[in-house]
């Protein structure tokens, strides 16, 4: 069974088209439940890993090249791009390269935000609905149990995540850049998620004059809202009470727009063409793309976003190498396992027959002592039969007619049994 992870993220892909390959909330477990009916003969066992920043195959299959093709394929149908088109943003890792990539895209070294902590969760995530559906096999549930306790040990004993500057932190930087101080504007947050209550958390702490959230369910709204001293609102009545809020920010996992172009017109309208900035955190996109092209409308994607993300990367380099240090511990620890394991069949036949050999030697010892033979000689003879027995394949190799033979057993069973060799005294003349 060999592992491979396959995929594209923010380097390889634009927006445009990672949203098109985007499995946001719901649409996760449902898509991978589909694709173990399409892989499931090449690779039982899958797990599918969806961010704004990537979408990730991570299979364990006994043919990759026919499980790679079957991918692109489900792909390349899912996108509706060609797949000649697709293969040219998609990277694929095989066995030790792509237990590293795991490695790193868990600890944070491959993400946009060197050493964001959020997608650590989102592999957690990922490893919880591939168990749900029955698609987590050994290999990868180790592996993934291995990269969470790997991005630990880089977390604990890196400065990693120091210095970093995070979608939030960069979005508060863009609003600073239009309207100076943000306490004389008012704010509104659409989703309830970990990236919206991260944002929320960087927004309130500029002291606006207003804040509010809206989500799809009403009451999660409220509590986030409730604990920054803000309102929650429907979605439904978006579009009326959009133009009260001069920043918008939003993520979450619909799979079609929630701010449309009309809506916004309206809003800048009401405004009296007032700047509106906006920032769309998620993939696929809350806000429609011609948004963007209004003039009073300031509109950022994660994309947008990258270039001020980066400009912490400088101060954590310094830890990148020992992030990678401990990454590649992880990663031989788990070939390691993943080796042992591909003996498991020989173990486990090799303890079948010395079980096997125990219980005739013990019957054949219980008939002798039930014919009144001394207990002792029984012992001796119980002891003398299964150790012979244990080492008649290695008598029989020591005394093979082929010379190979003989040499090869002579150097392994020593380390095998544990012994030394007695050299006999060397004669004088």
């Amino acid at each position: 069974m060999e592992l491979f992870a396959f995929g594209l993220n923010h380097q390889s892909a634009p927006l445009a088209l990672r949203e098109r390959l985007a499995f946001p909330g719901e649409v996760l477990r449902a898509s991978l439940s589909e694709l173990r009916q399409v892989l499931g003969r090449h690779a039982p066992e899958q797990a599918l890993v969806s961010t704004c920043n990537r979408t990730e195959l991570y299979l364990a299959s006994p043919n990759p090249a026919a499980a790679r093709e079957q991918a692109i394929d489900w792909m390349a149908h899912r996108s509706k791009v060609r797949a000649n088109d697709l293969v040219g943003h998609l990277y694929q890792h095989q066995e030790q390269q792509a237990v590293r990539h795991v490695f790193r895209v868990a600890s944070g070294l491959d993400s946009m935000v060197l050493g964001e902590p959020q997608i650590l969760g989102q592999l957690k995530q990922a490893a919880r609905e591939a168990q749900d559906v029955g698609s987590l096999g050994s290999n990868l549930h180790h592996l993934f149990q291995q990269a969470f306790s790997v991005a630990k040990e880089v977390r604990s004993s890196t400065e990693i995540g120091a210095h970093s500057i995070s979608m939030a932190a960069a979005s508060v930087k863009l609003a600073q850049r239009i309207f100076g101080d943000l306490s004389q504007t008012t704010m509104l947050f659409i989703g309830a998620g970990e990236m919206i209550q991260l944002c929320i958390a960087h927004f309130a702490a500029q002291n606006p004059k207003a804040l509010a959230v809206a989500n799809r369910t009403v009451h999660k709204g409220e509590a986030l809202a409730k604990t920054y001293g803000g309102s929650a609102i429907a979605l439904a009545d978006l579009p009326d009470r959009l133009a009260e809020f001069d920043i918008v920010v939003s993520c979450t996992a619909s799979s079609l727009p929630i701010v449309g172009l009309g809506m916004v017109e309206r809003a800048l309208k009401k405004r009296r063409h007032r700047p509106l900035f906006m920032v769309d955190l998620a993939v696929p996109r809350d806000i429609e793309v011609e948004v963007a092209k209004l003039s009073d409308a300031f509109v950022y994607t994660v994309d947008d976003l990258a270039d001020l993300v980066k400009e912490g990367v400088q101060a954590r380099q310094h830890a990148v190498g020992h992030a990678e240090a401990i990454i590649d511990n992880g990663v031989q620890s788990y070939l390691q396992w993943k080796s042992v394991r591909a003996q498991v069949p020989v173990i486990k036949s090799l303890t079948a027959h010395a079980e096997n050999l125990q219980s005739l030697e013990v019957q054949h010892a219980q008939r002798l002592l039930a014919r009144g033979e001394p207990v002792e000689d029984v012992l001796k003879a119980l002891a003398h039969s299964m150790s012979q027995k244990l080492l008649h394949g290695a008598y029989a190799s020591l005394s093979s007619p082929d010379a190979q033979t003989r040499d090869q057993a002579a150097q392994v069973l020593p380390e095998l049994f544990g012994f030394e060799v007695q050299q006999p005294p060397s004669s004088r003349h």
